[in-house]
């Protein structure tokens, strides 16, 4: 997995570099500056040679350096730039200023404020205002929300903004406004986001964004990544050279397929099932679980709903278990050795079996049902869960399950870093004393050891095909499968986020939740070539 790494840690990362002699400073922001211009011909080639025209906006800290080394190289290239600086430049970092003062040997440098609304015919204005470093909410100039809110108004500008016939916006590190470990916006307390008469966005959009040596964690968090465009990640040539504990950005996994070997020697899963006319999402359930490779699958149905599941399925089995009592009868069986429950169960049904399972401590998913069953009191099902579960709620159900922790995450940030859900996350895995999957886009996997991993279903890997009923529940299935064979929860519950999200992007446009666990052999395929 690659690396996510908050400002904090990033700054760590540079600053032991540089005492140890590697490298200085001003070299990293040249290779820095450098890096956006190569992003900026790379991703517009028709921008790579003859005379264009930007405006480079520099804040008050070493993001600004960056924007003056820009500034000095697009120059170099033949290209008419303009430089306004945010701050006063006499309060710049050491390093900034040096490169200011290089630059004022070039050209001028106009004071910026929040007013200017003028970017003339620049084909590219580059926003290198606050990068990682933004702590507080700050009044962004006019042009760059307004560019954001013509984007979102289908790309015509409002009054008295003018903007060049192809302007785009490049972000060094991070589109101003964005706090880069949260990816959410900062706003001042008690104001709203369209106060001033614009900025219906209350941050910058960028066409690309060029961040340094890693992504950081808000570039696939929350708003962020309908901010900023393309990303691109340009290596500065620092080692870590520090202690950290990175979020790590789940990618492709090794080999899956399954080796030799008999049928129990790969897991056998079991999957709860609801009443008749509600079995449709256990089923989905368990044969993800047989797709990603559990040895066996089974199904626990209540007697009413026995010949409805009988009726559909073929491989997977069927156990008759009606009430708690049942279920402790089958859970005898210790190859039974990964458990679900939530799809389609039924509150009332989950309140009775959920203890059952716990109790048993076999690895267990939890999701739905099972735990929206306990909103009233979440102290029940917290105080049974063992170090091999695994929760999924999506965001409604972490709210009834960590009601303080998702009124943080939802409260209005105004100041940095932000809490995240990779902050909420963590702090509910803790609490819960087991692995929490977060689901979302962003879905965010922690365990109560502080690991943490992001599935981010952005960019490039966007999947909104998944966005249908069901699809939840064949992600129950690909976690329980995998803690079958015998995958740690973590890694598990990763795993399959993973896996979701390819599955539905090799299907794409018309998914529905059905196809997901007939597309996987595809995905799984692809992996062993």
């Amino acid at each position: 997995m690659s690396e996510l790494v908050t400002a904090a840690q990033m700054r760590a990362i540079e600053q032991a570099a540089i005492a140890s002699g590697a490298v200085t400073g001003l070299e990293l922001m040249e290779r820095a500056g450098q890096g956006v211009v190569d992003a900026m011909c790379k991703s517009w080639p028709e921008l790579a040679d003859g005379a264009h025209s930007a405006v480079v906006l520099c804040g008050p800290g070493n993001n600004g350096g960056d924007g003056f080394v820009i500034a000095r190289l697009l120059v170099a290239r033949g290209w008419s730039v303009e430089v306004f600086l945010y701050g006063d430049p006499g309060k710049l970092p050491a390093d900034a200023r040096a490169n200011y003062a290089r630059w004022t040997e070039i050209g001028e440098v106009a004071p910026l404020d929040n007013d200017w609304n003028d970017p003339g015919e620049a084909e590219v204005i580059v926003d290198a205002l606050f990068g990682t470093g933004l702590t507080r909410p700050v009044a962004l100039p006019r042009v760059l929300l307004a560019l954001a809110e013509s984007r979102a108004n289908g790309g015509s500008s409002p009054p008295g903004v003018r903007r060049g016939r192809d302007t785009r916006v490049v972000a060094v590190d991070m589109p101003s406004g964005l706090c880069s470990d949260s990816g959410r916006a900062l706003t001042r307390e008690g104001s709203a986001p369209t106060e001033g008469g614009v900025g219906a966005v209350p941050a910058a959009e960028a066409d690309l964004t060029v961040t340094f040596h890693a992504l950081k964690q808000g570039h696939v968090l929350a708003d962020c990544p309908g901010h900023t465009g393309r990303v691109f990640v340009h290596d500065i040539g620092i080692e870590t050279g520090v202690e950290i504990a990175p979020v790590q950005l789940v990618d492709a996994p090794g080999q899956l397929a399954k080796g030799g070997g008999h049928k129990f020697g790969h897991g056998h899963a079991l999957i709860l099932s609801g009443p008749s006319g509600k079995t449709g999402a256990a089923r989905l359930a368990a044969r993800a679980a047989l797709r990603v490779g559990a040895g066996l699958a089974t199904l626990a149905t209540p007697h009413e709903a026995l010949a409805e599941n009988a009726a559909h399925l073929t491989a997977i089995m069927l156990r008759e278990v009606d009430d708690a009592a049942a279920l402790e009868r089958v859970l005898e069986d210790a190859r039974l050795n990964a458990l679900a429950l939530g799809p389609g169960l039924g509150q009332e049904r989950a309140r009775e079996l959920v203890p059952v399972a716990l109790a048993a401590t076999r690895a267990t998913v939890l999701d739905a049902d099972a735990l929206s069953a306990f909103a009233g009191d979440p102290a029940r099902l917290l105080d049974r869960l063992h170090g091999t579960c695994v929760l999924t709620p999506h965001g409604g159900e972490f709210a009834r399950l960590f009601p303080d922790i998702a009124e943080e995450l939802a409260a209005t940030p105004t100041r940095g870093p932000a809490f995240s859900k990779v902050d909420a996350t963590r702090m509910a895995a803790a609490r819960a004393g087991c692995t929490v999957l977060f689901k979302g886009a962003d879905t965010v996997i922690a365990s109560p050891d502080g690991r943490c991993a992001v599935n981010a279903a952005v960019y490039d890997r966007a999947a909104p095909w998944l966005a249908t009923a069901g699809t939840g529940d064949v992600l129950t299935g690909l976690i329980t499968g995998l803690l079958a064979r015998g995958f740690d929860p973590l890694d598990a519950a990763s795993t399959a986020a993973w896996l979701h999200t390819e599955a539905a992007r090799s299907f794409g446009p018309g998914l529905i939740a059905e196809d997901l666990p007939e597309e996987l052999p595809r995905v799984l395929r692809a992996l062993s070539s």
